[in-house]
């Protein structure tokens, strides 16, 4: 597993039960999570939460708040700052344990002594899109909820990199790359976090079992001559990090050479010492 470690001002305290207690800031919030399926005490460090998101019998959930004076707040990872809101859907706008992925392709962009261009897909509130930027690629944003790319901008602005040369792009990826391909517009990287299920700004359905390796197959047509990354993560439980390093071996692979690797990433939980899986990544690189 690929732990980011390397926060200090966010931190998971303790998981137990079905939730994790995560210190956001100042701010700590308990919040379900599906993979903590065991049932150790939940001690005094839980009674801190100053918010937890109480799932509904008949689907979805709300927050019950303690002593939660703020609605939103920052919260920064070394030179990149984010704003942070508790959202109806438990989440926060930002998912911690993908600053391992960044800091690798910071690395990757650092070290190409070339200009690099980045395709960030289902980009979300701009995580990979900020720390492609800060390396120094130009980096095209695509997510189909325009309220997240304006989330993303706001996270541009306050990390001093709406300057940078960020395309901002509200649509469905798969149509967005179909497009990019007629255009002729190619990428060196590329990093994707599609949802395990959605609906894209025309109602169109998105699962991702069904549809990853067709997408993968699609976005090699917008692979420049000398690609340098293809990143994919999956929250998906059901969908393995081999499976994913065989598609990108079989699809990015086949056609560039280089080569695949795969792994769970996660987060140090403090009090257990043990190390909170949340998700798989599998990478191309050249």
């Amino acid at each position: 597993m690929r732990v980011a470690d390397g926060w200090k001002e966010f931190e998971v305290v303790d998981a137990s039960n079905g939730e994790k207690l995560e210190r956001w800031g100042d701010v700590f919030l308990a919040r379900p999570d599906p993979q903590v399926i065991w049932k150790t005490p939940q001690g005094k460090a839980w009674e801190k939460a100053n918010a937890r998101y109480l799932r509904s019998a008949t689907g979805g959930g709300e927050w019950q708040e303690k002593n939660l004076h703020k609605k939103e707040w920052t919260i920064s990872y070394k030179e990149l700052q984010f704003h942070i809101r508790p959202t109806g859907f438990k989440h926060t706008g930002l998912f911690p344990e993908q600053a391992v992925n960044w800091d690798l392709m910071a690395n990757f962009i650092q070290k190409a002594g070339r200009p690099i261009k980045v395709l960030n897909l289902f980009a979300y509130t701009g995580g990979a899109t900020l720390a492609c930027a800060k390396a120094g690629a130009s980096v095209c944003h695509v997510d189909a909820s325009k309220g997240m790319v304006n989330w993303a901008r706001d996270n541009a602005k306050l990390s001093k990199l709406d300057d940078r040369p960020i395309r901002w792009i509200v649509d469905d990826c798969q149509k967005f790359v179909e497009r990019e391909i007629r255009r002729g517009n190619f990428y060196d990287g590329i990093v994707m976090d599609p949802p395990s299920y959605g609906r894209g700004p025309g109602g169109e359905v998105w699962k991702l079992e069904d549809q990853i390796y067709d997408l993968v197959s699609l976005c090699t047509g917008v692979l420049s001559q000398q690609p340098l990354f293809f990143l994919l993560n999956s929250y998906t439980t059901g969908l393995s990090p081999s499976v994913m390093e065989y598609i990108l071996g079989v699809t990015v692979g086949a056609r560039f050479g280089g080569k695949v690797s795969s792994s769970e990433i996660g987060l140090p939980v403090t009090l257990s010492g043990y190390r909170l899986p949340c998700g798989s990544t599998a990478i191309w690189q050249k």
